[in-house]
């Protein structure tokens, strides 16, 4: 059975939501629908499962003084 669900999102999102969905050549209504049945088919991963590069990486900046800002810079200096 199925039954209606209202959301209250900001319309820029649900703008870029309903293209993605366009393009993927589904409803808007099922890709939430795909969202919400992953929620609950995986618990999420322990420090343990993380892949030998991500557990080598992890932690490499703590202490520095880097912040999301500074990523924003790099991000705009290599792509713009």
């Amino acid at each position: 059975m199925q039954s209606k669900l209202t959301l209250r999102l900001d319309e820029g999102l649900i703008r870029r939501a309903k293209l993605i969905a366009k393009r993927r050549g589904k409803s808007l209504s099922q890709m939430v629908a795909e969202y919400f049945a992953l929620l609950g088919s995986r618990s999420s991963k322990e420090p343990d499962e993380l892949s030998p590069t991500v557990n080598a990486l992890k932690g490499i900046l703590k202490g520095s003084k880097l912040d999301r800002r500074d990523y924003h810079r790099h991000l705009e200096d290599k792509y713009l």
